[in-house]
C-alpha cells in the first residue's frame, strides 16, 4: 500500500512540476510580449513566488520518491529508461537554476525601467532571451521524461 501512495504522490509532483513550469513560463512570456514593464515586474513577482511555492517542492518531491521507487523495486539505476530519466531530470535542473536568477534578474530590471518611466533596457532583453533559450531543452527534457517513465523502453 505505501508503493501505491508513494507512486501516486510522484505522479502527482511531476504533474504540479510540469503544469506549473508550462503555466509560469506561458504567463511570463505573455507579459514579456507586451512590453509593459509594470505589468512584467508584476508578472515576474509572481511567477517568483510560485517558483519558490510549487515548483521547488515538486522538484524535491519529483526526485525523492522516485529514488524511493527505484530503490523499493529493486531497479538499478543503469536501466536504460531511469538513467536517461535521471539525466535528463539534472537537465532540467541544470536550466531551471539559471532560470530562477533570469527571473529575478528581469523583475529587477522591469522595476527599476517602469519606476523610472524608461523603455526596458538592453539588459532586460539579453536576459529574456537566456530565460527563453534555457526553457526549450528543460521543456523537451521533461516531455522525454514522461514518455521514458509510461514506456520504460529497455
Amino acid at each position: 500500500m505505501l508503493y501505491l501512495w508513494v507512486k501516486w504522490i510522484h505522479i502527482l509532483s511531476s504533474t504540479l512540476l510540469f503544469g506549473t513550469g508550462l503555466g509560469i513560463a506561458f504567463f511570463f512570456w505573455i507579459a514579456h510580449k507586451r512590453g509593459d514593464a509594470k505589468v512584467i515586474a508584476e508578472t515576474a513577482r509572481t511567477v517568483v513566488i510560485a517558483d519558490a511555492c510549487f515548483t521547488a517542492p515538486a522538484v524535491i518531491v519529483q526526485f525523492a520518491t522516485g529514488v524511493w521507487l527505484m530503490l523499493h523495486l529493486g531497479m538499478p539505476p543503469s536501466v536504460f529508461w531511469l538513467k536517461t530519466a535521471l539525466v535528463l531530470f539534472f537537465v532540467v535542473g541544470a536550466c531551471w537554476l539559471p532560470v530562477l536568477w533570469l527571473q529575478a534578474r528581469a523583475k529587477r530590471l522591469a522595476s527599476e525601467a517602469a519606476a523610472a518611466g524608461e523603455p526596458l533596457s538592453p539588459a532586460y532583453h539579453r536576459t529574456m532571451r537566456w530565460w527563453f533559450w534555457l526553457g526549450w531543452p528543460a521543456f523537451l527534457s521533461v516531455m522525454a521524461i514522461f514518455w521514458l517513465m509510461v514506456l520504460k523502453p529497455i
